[in-house]
């Protein structure tokens, strides 16, 4: 896309120059020029981009595993989540299949791995919880990938075939992991993950929540990274479900030690290796975290955005110049004064608005709320900002006390409050 736009930007600064000479005014040219970029942007994500934005909540009838063999282990990474974590174990060890749940407890300084024992307690299945303390963190490894690698390894012990990834703030329905099951036997893929229904009742959550997921499949459309012969990879690190076979011939999480977005570093390294991917969309798993400001959202995203760039300035520029025309142009072009800039405008926001109805409409907002995908751009475009500031400066990646993004420095400790 970054080449597109660079083309794009040449034709019409050629298209500026003769116009000039013709009479025209340069802001009438101007004008038209960013317009046709936007349409020609709205119709290939319309059109071409894996029809990403026709989404549909996960349908599966789990009652069948006919052709699923092998054990499953959970395995949760968590970091100071004692107040997630209840539910979370509780719905895991609560699954129709019946499975082993591992608990890596990150070096948690307000009791997780005490709530996580008396959750497994309360419904029964103290037996099935397994709580690993996990080693310092290693050089060279980020915190979330180095307490799965553990609780991999000592799932490997238990002889299993499967590993479901979880993250320690998602609550499960009792036929998640079926479905997921059912899925990998029935496609015979090698990594199967679902988009969770994340929490969306604040002001903030109504705005850029859904904004969030619209743009992750935007990404890493569905249809691409089912396809073998497209070299896109992605995958949504709350809930996923590996095969360990698969797993192990990539190199297992040695080989993304260092990666800060885990699950689509994961989904890449599979891929390489020959691996099949899946990966759709759920409201049977939920995310319990809450956002309930602007500012626990933008952490969220600057925490990751600039390492998404690969550090480079060239790309966080032309993402810029790209979330400019893809959805700022279109409501500001409405206020020019050329009719053809107008109408241009006009018909890339009702595209805009028309694709991303389909989200709003998946959590159940008010329909109006797509009209606002221009106002969760520009956060986003600020969140990204900031995110290559903070890398810049030498807090980048900082999340629960360590800075994990940092230039040739190895992953610092901040002490918890």
């Amino acid at each position: 896309m970054a080449i597109v736009y660079m083309c794009l930007s040449t034709c019409a600064l050629i298209r500026i120059s003769r116009s000039c000479t013709l009479g025209l005014t340069p802001m009438s040219v101007l004008a038209t020029s960013v317009a046709t970029l936007t349409v020609v942007t709205w119709s290939y994500l319309a059109l071409a981009r894996g029809s990403f934005w026709r989404l549909k909540s996960l349908k599966v009838d789990a009652t069948d595993k006919a052709g699923f063999s092998g054990c499953i282990a959970a395995i949760v990474p968590a970091r100071n989540e004692a107040e997630l974590i209840g539910p979370v174990v509780t719905s895991l060890l609560n699954q129709r299949v019946t499975m082993p749940v591992l608990l890596v407890d990150d070096e948690s300084t307000d009791g997780t791995a005490d709530v996580a024992r008396r959750a497994a307690e309360k419904a029964g299945k103290a037996d099935a919880l397994i709580v690993i303390q996990s080693k310092p963190l290693p050089a060279g490894w980020t915190g979330k990938l180095w307490a799965m690698h553990q609780g991999i390894e000592r799932a490997r012990a238990l002889n299993c075939a499967w590993f479901m990834l979880a993250d320690a703030d998602v609550q499960h329905d009792a036929q998640t992991v079926s479905n997921l099951a059912c899925i990998a036997s029935e496609g015979q893929y090698d990594l199967v993950s679902l988009m969770v229904k994340l929490h969306c009742e604040s002001l903030p959550e109504k705005l850029l929540i859904p904004a969030f997921v619209y743009f992750f499949f935007m990404l890493y459309p569905p249809a691409w990274i089912r396809d073998t012969r497209r070299s896109t990879a992605g995958a949504a690190g709350g809930c996923m479900l590996v095969r360990a076979e698969t797993l192990e011939r990539a190199g297992g999480l040695e080989a993304t030690r260092g990666a800060l977005i885990d699950d689509c570093s994961l989904a890449r390294l599979l891929k390489q290796h020959g691996g099949r991917l899946w990966i759709g969309l759920t409201d049977q798993s939920q995310s319990l975290r809450r956002y309930e400001t602007f500012s626990d959202i933008e952490r969220m995203v600057s925490r990751t955005a600039f390492n998404q760039l690969k550090h480079s300035s060239l790309l966080l520029l032309c993402t810029i110049a790209g979330m400019v025309i893809t959805y700022l142009a279109p409501p500001l072009l409405l206020l020019t004064r050329s009719r053809l800039a107008i109408f241009m405008g006009a018909a890339a926001w009702a595209a805009m608005t028309m694709t991303y109805s389909t989200m709003v409409r998946y959590y159940r907002l008010n329909p109006a709320w797509a009209l606002a995908l221009p106002l969760a751009a520009l956060f986003y475009l600020g969140a990204t900002m900031h995110s290559a500031v903070k890398y810049w400066n030498g807090s980048g990646g900082d999340w629960k006390g360590r800075v994990q993004d940092v230039h040739d420095r190895p992953i610092t400790e901040i002490p918890l409050s």
